[in-house]
């Protein structure tokens, strides 16, 4: 196992340029941007928008059925690139690296550096190595060497920025592979959450998104076989969060129902810069099949902790994922899921076609259901969402919203003249400016006057606009980074630590 040498620098006397292309959940884009940070302290710098670049990384996914697919098309398009310029570099990393090892460079044997999840710090190494010797490197970890929030990185937002709690899940869900690529849970101590978390609200940042596959289980590692593990361990970080000077917005994802208490909501409700938000994946709402699936809850379970949620706090959105045509599924079984939607309200859903991934338990299961069966209770689930979503939404014209106002979230906002924003509950709103110089990591105050299933409009004149030094720093296009130099968590219990950001923890 080669390690990971932040200093290192290009060979040659000439600037490279890097390009990271990413796939896949919110993980991997916080991994890209390590990935870039690594890049940027070796000696690299970003490809400008459609231009070339020297070094070409895809961050890569391996959840979906078409992932090879999706993957291996965009390195075949590379290829006569790469052919024409043998000073060009192609790597490849993330969960599908790490499923396919070495099968990477027979499928396309022009790709120079195969890296996995758990060693991403080897990137410039590895890229270094190839270039200096014309062999592909591959270099694939088993199990998590360093935590990747110890590498620097270079955010793709001054105004958000997502933070892991942990890598890893101790889930057997019979349809992830993720566990298999990500590994067991590890959780960071609650003092280095925490310093990351400042040091971004100290650059400006008003929103951080706590990351994990299994947030709510956090502490989880923390626990030995002499203390027992601290069930609350999420709700005082949420808690802890809410003390940081000058952060604004906290979110999380993606919680489990199974490990989801009641304190956690506490917390929520309580804990003033936590939005009014969550998304909870459902995945099927048949008792049968979340048995199947090895989802340790039952759709009452879920909705009572929905339930609950709107009683403490009442204008929550509440998103969630679904999956369509697990095996076995029974016209009975997917009924059941359209129910709980329809009792559920949810804001928005994610919403998948089942996708046979080898490797699971569930790619073994007979029943396996034609696709034009999923395709077509999928078109169905589709249409109730999109109805409540609406409804939803509709509910909200009249309201007062306050938005961070966002970059690229628009797609039509030039040719509408508006712009975008999240509200505090994750709603997208596209608003009108009315002429004031407004810049993405602003806030702004409106009132929607008009709903659509996955936006709101607020074309009413702003209430109020409070520029912020995220929107001086996206003005100025400086990039936030973080390096705060924090190592790997140690098994058992975190020992005490003196308290440096104010937390109780």
């Amino acid at each position: 196992m080669v390690t990971r040498d932040a200093d290192v620098t290009p060979v040659g006397s000439d600037v490279r340029t890097y390009q990271v292309r990413t796939y896949g959940c919110q993980m991997n884009v916080h991994d890209s941007e390590r990935l870039a940070g690594l890049l940027e302290t070796a000696g690299y710098v970003r490809a400008a928008d459609g231009t070339d670049a020297d070094v070409v990384v895809f961050n890569t996914c391996a959840v979906r059925e078409n992932a090879d697919n999706k993957l291996y098309g965009n390195l075949s398009h590379l290829a006569p690139r790469r052919a024409a310029n043998p000073d060009m570099q192609i790597a490849v990393g993330g969960c599908l690296a790490q499923k396919d090892r070495e099968a990477v460079l027979r499928k396309a044997p022009w790709v120079d550096v195969v890296f996995g999840t758990h060693n991403i710090g080897s990137l410039p190494v590895l890229l270094e190595r190839a270039r200096h010797n014309r062999v592909a490197q591959v270099e694939i970890a088993d199990a998590l060497r360093e935590f990747p929030s110890t590498l620097p990185a270079t955010r793709e937002s001054a105004y958000a920025a997502w933070v892991s709690v942990s890598v890893g899940c101790n889930n057997t869900c019979t349809f992830c592979i993720v566990p298999s690529l990500r590994g067991k849970e590890v959780d960071r101590r609650p003092g280095d959450v925490l310093a990351e978390v400042t040091a971004l609200a100290e650059q400006g940042v008003l929103e951080v998104t706590l990351l994990g596959q299994n947030v709510n289980a956090y502490g989880v590692s923390f626990a030995d076989t002499d203390l027992p593990r601290d069930r609350g361990a999420f709700a005082q970080l949420l808690r802890a969060c809410g003390t940081v000077e000058g952060l604004e917005r906290v979110r999380f994802t993606s919680p489990h129902p199974a490990e989801f208490t009641d304190d956690v909501i506490e917390a929520m409700a309580e804990t003033s810069n936590v939005c009014p938000t969550l998304h909870m994946p459902l995945q099927s709402g048949s008792d049968r099949i979340l048995r199947a699936m090895r989802r340790s809850y039952r759709a009452e379970r879920y909705l009572g902790i929905i339930d609950r949620v709107r009683a403490a706090i009442p204008h929550a959105a509440i998103t969630t994922d679904i999956i369509v045509g697990f095996p076995g599924e029974t016209e009975d079984d997917f009924a059941a899921t359209l129910e709980v939607v329809e009792r559920a309200r949810f804001a928005s859903a994610f919403t998948f076609q089942y996708s046979k991934r080898p490797g699971t338990p569930a790619a073994e299961l007979p029943d396996q259901l034609p696709k034009h069966v999923v395709a077509e209770r999928y078109q169905r689930l589709i249409e109730l969402q999109e109805r409540i979503s609406l409804e939803e939404n509709q509910a909200q014209v009249g309201r007062r919203v306050e938005l961070l106002v966002a970059a690229g979230e628009g797609r039509k906002d030039t040719s509408t003249a508006r712009m975008s924003g999240r509200a505090r509950d994750g709603r997208l709103v596209h608003f009108a400016p009315g002429g004031r110089r407004v810049r993405p990591g602003d806030v702004v105050v409106t009132t929607v006057t008009a709903a659509a299933p996955h936006h709101l409009m607020a074309d009413a004149a702003l209430i109020e606009h409070r520029r912020t030094r995220a929107g001086d720093a996206h003005e100025a296009g400086r990039k936030v980074t973080t390096n705060v130099g924090l190592g790997m968590p140690s098994v058992g219990v975190p020992p005490a630590q003196p308290v440096t950001v104010g937390c109780g923890l």
